[in-house]
């Protein structure tokens, strides 16, 4: 079902960017083809020879709202330089100058961190040179923005996963040797009283116990990528016990939800890394907020088991199918 959403979602933005953009040509929003009229103001002297010149660029805010037809206005100059070429003349401006709209939309359009365009005739005066700039097309900017933003995600995804390979292959390692060493056993018989009021359906003494308390102790240490390989261990656990392969159990939403709320006794990695030191003035908010949302979540799935229209769909609650010689399954 989930497939269908994202499949939904991805469908929708490409037919609403499509429609923008189609707009967008329609009313001739970039003025494709069209010169903006400019001043440029030679701090060095105009000199037609020079190859490469610094510039001051003055735009008349009347006029580039009008040629836009929009209501913000440019800065009354920026900096920038002329190069001059066999091939003509382009203007830059200064990289990631504060630019209004479009102008802002033309340079993240081309990918640069420099707005720049083809310089028209000069036309030298006393003080400024009177010219015109046609900057390059603009089509379908938000279609490309959905296809960049696709395979930037994509990137993520691998480096994501790539990233968890390690750690999935050195903890589910690492439970092996425990599994065949009696490490987890003995786990289980440990953990077992403090979980069997949460858990009541998981037979005494199964491994399930010892995989769950394994991963709510590396969420509750701040370890989230060593809790993610300890939780889907515990998940393949728990579904062993489970008659309806394609239905959840309540154990099976008790462990999600404690998962999801677990208390955080140490501040997670990423948080150290962004605030530094300074987490230290959180744990204990850190430490209230965690242990009421864990509260909250235990206690909503612990009402929900017990509540008649979400009982019966606990695959453990259904009645067993018949045999073919028409007794109950034991």
């Amino acid at each position: 079902m989930l497939n269908y959403i994202w499949a939904g979602l991805i469908v929708a933005a490409l037919a609403f960017a499509i429609v923008s953009d189609l707009r967008d040509g329609a009313s001739d929003r970039f003025r494709n083809h069209a010169a903006l009229p400019i001043a440029l103001e030679y701090p060095e002297g105009y000199r037609e020879e020079a190859r490469r010149v610094p510039v001051h660029i003055r735009i008349d805010a009347e006029t580039y709202q009008s040629f836009y037809g929009v209501d913000a206005a440019p800065d009354s100059v920026y900096a920038g330089h002329v190069l001059r070429t066999q091939a003509g003349a382009r203007l830059f401006f200064a990289e990631r100058a504060a630019l209004p709209d479009p102008l802002l939309r033309i340079r993240d359009f081309s990918g640069g961190d420099a707005l720049e365009g083809t310089l028209g005739p000069e036309n030298a005066a006393d003080a400024l040179v009177a010219t015109s700039v046609r900057f390059d097309p603009v089509r379908f900017p938000h279609l490309q923005d959905i296809t960049r933003a696709a395979f930037d995600f994509a990137d993520t995804a691998v480096e994501i996963a790539i990233g968890l390979v390690g750690v999935l292959a050195l903890f589910l390692g690492l439970l092996k040797i425990a599994e065949a060493g009696g490490l987890i056993r003995q786990m289980a018989r440990l953990v077992e009283p403090l979980l069997r009021p949460l858990f009541p359906g998981v037979p005494k003494g199964h491994p399930a116990f010892a995989m769950i308390v394994l991963n709510l102790s590396a969420n509750v240490l701040g370890l989230g990528n060593a809790a993610t390989p300890l939780g889907i261990k515990a998940m393949e656990e728990l579904q062993t016990l489970n008659p309806v392969k394609d239905t959840a159990t309540n154990p099976m939403v008790m462990l999600l939800a404690m998962n999801t709320a677990s208390v955080q006794l140490v501040p997670p990695a990423l948080l150290v890394a962004v605030i530094g030191l300074q987490v230290n003035e959180l744990i204990f908010p850190i430490i209230a907020v965690t242990g009421a949302s864990l509260a909250v979540a235990t206690g909503t799935a612990w009402l929900l088991e017990r509540a008649p229209l979400w009982k019966r769909s606990d695959p453990n609650a259904r009645p067993a199918e018949p045999t073919a010689s028409g007794e109950d399954a034991p």
